[in-house]
Order: structure tokens, then sequence, then C-alpha cells
């Protein structure tokens, strides 16, 4: 996901897409676990989106403070 994508988002479309990617990364990590992942490089693309979106989830929280 980029991040101009991310930042079309409303803030409740953010919160479900942060969940959504918390979970598919716990399924990720679950099938490294059991050998079953083939493309281990998602991993880190889900780590990614995840730091984006909240990264733009502070920079909505400190921009509604100001």
């Amino acid at each position: 996901m980029k991040a101009a994508e991310i930042r079309e988002l409303s803030s409740e479309q953010l919160q479900a897409k942060l969940q959504e990617t918390r979970a598919e990364l716990f399924n990720l990590r679950f099938q490294m676990a059991t050998s079953q992942l083939d493309n281990t490089a998602r991993l880190g693309q889900v780590k990614k989106d995840i730091a984006r979106i909240q990264t733009e989830m502070r920079a909505r929280e400190l921009k509604a403070l100001n």
C-alpha cells in the first residue's frame, strides 16, 4: 500500500486497515513458523504498511492538536 493511498482513507478506515494488516502479519508469522510461507518478503511489506498507517494516524493526531 502506498502512502498516497493511506492519506486518502478516513480515520475509521485507517483503524480497520490497521487491524486487517496486523491480522495478516500474525497469519504470516504463523505460516513462517510452520514452514508454509512461500513469499518471505511479504512480512517486510506488511510491517512497512503497518508503520505507514501508524505514521499517518499520528500525523492526523498532531494536526488536530494544533
